[in-house]
């Protein structure tokens, strides 16, 4: 999927929360380990990620870099030159529809096994069950 992203032009950037930094579950060299062995295997593949930028704060922090907070986003739109109408925000997870919406991006929500989701939020422009199905969508998009 991040092949197929790559192939086509698109900046692949990571935004996430790790809230195990703050509970102690591990520390930033470990998450930032985590990374290394990530994009190391996508290079394996002849993927890359862009750019990655996380939120190590407890939820109950109510920082400004928590996602759906746009704060990462836009920090990425100004460090790698990325017009947000004419991308994507992909996710799991209810919120990064509503970080995705926020920021005036196009919305893709993967629901493994056809769950259902809440919907009392915006549905998404594309619900899938995986991330290989969202990539050819958005290529299709263009």
């Amino acid at each position: 999927a991040i092949k197929l992203l790559n192939e086509h032009g698109f900046k692949v950037i990571v935004v996430t929360n790790q809230s195990g930094i703050a509970r102690g579950y591990f520390t930033e060299e470990t998450l930032a380990q985590i990374h290394e062995k990530m994009k190391s295997d996508l290079a394996k593949e002849g993927a890359w990620i862009d750019g990655i930028y996380y939120c190590p704060h407890h939820p109950d922090d109510n920082c400004d870099c928590r996602k759906p907070k746009p704060k990462l986003v836009l920090q990425a739109v100004r460090e790698r030159d990325i017009e947000l109408k004419h991308s994507f925000v992909v996710g799991d997870l209810e919120m990064d529809v509503k970080l995705g919406r926020a920021v005036g991006c196009r919305t893709i929500l993967i629901l493994p096994n056809h769950e259902n989701a809440d919907r009392e939020q915006k549905a998404p422009d594309y619900t899938t069950v995986d991330l290989y199905d969202a990539a050819v969508w958005i290529v299709s998009q263009r």
